[in-house]
Formats: C-alpha cells, structure tokens, sequence
C-alpha cells in the first residue's frame, strides 16, 4: 500500500528554519572566536557577529556543553574547546596534500597568497592556504566559501563543468551580487564561462569583493573531484601582474595535468 506523502505543516516549517538558523549562527559564533585564540567575552562576540547579547548566550551555553567552547579568563569569556580536535583530525582532504607544493611554488614566484579550494555544490570552499610576503595581501581562511558565479575559482570551476552539471546548476544557483561588478545574468556568465575555457584561466575583477581581484585555475583530482587555486591580490597590484599571473596559471594547469595523468 502506498504512501501518500503530505506537505510539511507551517510550524514544522517554521521550527526547520529556525534550527537551521542556529546552526549557521553556532558555526559564525566559532569562526569568530578561531580568530580570537585567547577568547573573547559574550559583549564582544554579540558585536562581532552582530546578534543580540542574550542569543549569543543560549548559543555558547549549548556548545559550552559539548566542549566546543570552554571558559577562557574572566576578561575574555570563552574560546575554542577541546571537542573540536578530534574534528580537525578527522578533516582530511588529499588534493590539499596532493597540491601543497604547487602552492608554495607560485607564492615563491609570485610573493602572493594562493589558495586551494574544492567544489561544493554551488559553492568553492578553501581547504588551503599558503599566505604571501606581502604586507598588505588578500587572505582567505581555510573553511570559508565563496559562490561559484563572482570568484575566480569558482568560474574556473564552472567551466570545467559539463553540460549537464551546468544545467542542473542553472536550476538553482542564484546569482547573487555581491559587488556592483557581478554577473547577474546566465547569459552573460555562460559568456564569460566560454571565454575562461577559451584562456584556461578564470579572472575576478571585483566581482567578489571590492578591492581583490584574482586569478584561478580548476582541475579534476584522480577521484573526479572539481577543485581550484587561485591568486587572490590586492586590485592595486592586480593590472600591473595580471598578464604574468595568467600566463603563469596557463604553464601550471599544464603540469597539474600531466602530474595528474601519471
């Protein structure tokens, strides 16, 4: 006998979106505490994450239960726990091992950052980092996602995407602006998608962010999975080496591939 599947009531809705919710305030709450070692107090995490004092606290006192969080001195109120080191151990990505020394020879040559991210639905994450010489860099941490349609990776790893991944893609990847420099339409992506397949290399022209510009460059790993690296530099120093920084990209996408098929 079959079962007749019935829509969700509203206050099941409502209550998903809220655990949803919480979810993604937990993991704003972590992120801004990774970058506070010592710890920071409830006033100082509500400011940061701009959410009210008492959300904050409901937040804290939940992971603070789970060893996600622990008491730091009376001035700075909790920090990042012991639960969270098993969780770090068990996080392993091959291609970060795979192109580690990739990254660190273009930052050799180039004195920038350079990333390494993998592609997650309509999203690229950032697994690596190998940070450059210069003092003012564009630097992204390792666990933050980009959308795919106004990066340099993620473009890059939209054109190495066939047919019926973009199709399937095109049925719900909104193409958000983030700066007044983003692709709002598929049509003028589709285009750009042909001009990067065209040069083997994808460019962000503020696209993502006002004042960092970037360069990127996708491949398959041997277990099919979509991955990138990109050059993030400050757009003060972008006109001045974007035809080096592509024509550099281009030889290395070259040797990840042969590397690749060995």
């Amino acid at each position: 006998m079959e079962k007749t599947a019935f829509p969700a009531a509203p206050g099941e809705v409502a209550s998903e979106r809220r655990s949803i919710q919480v979810i993604s305030r937990a993991a704003t709450i972590l992120r801004a505490l990774e970058k506070h070692p010592k710890g920071l107090s409830l006033g100082e995490i509500a400011k940061l994450v701009a959410l009210p004092r008492s959300t904050v606290q409901r937040i804290v006192d939940a992971l603070d239960r789970e060893n996600l969080l622990i008491a730091s001195s009376a001035a700075h109120g909790v920090r990042l726990g012991p639960a969270l080191l098993p969780l770090a151990a068990a996080t392993h990505f091959e291609v970060a091992d795979l192109m580690r020394p990739t990254l660190e020879a273009l930052t050799r040559e180039t004195g920038e950052s350079v990333d390494l991210a993998v592609i997650d639905q309509d999203k690229v994450v950032f697994v690596d980092q190998v940070t450059g010489r210069y003092r003012l860099s564009a630097v992204s941490a390792v666990g933050v996602s980009f959308p795919l349609h106004c990066s340099a990776n993620g473009k890059a790893a939209l054109a190495a995407m066939d047919k019926a991944e973009l199709a399937r893609l095109r049925k719900y990847m909104a193409l958000v602006p983030h700066t007044p420099h983003t692709i709002r339409t598929w049509e003028e992506l589709e285009r750009d998608i042909a001009r990067i397949r065209a040069a083997g290399v994808a460019l962000d022209h503020e696209e993502n962010s006002i004042g960092i510009c970037a360069a990127a460059i996708a491949f398959r790993t041997p277990a099919g999975e979509l991955a990138a690296i990109s050059i993030p530099v400050p757009s003060q120093r972008f006109a001045a080496k974007e035809e080096a920084l592509v024509s550099l990209l281009q030889r290395q996408r070259e040797s990840i591939r042969q590397m690749l098929e060995r």
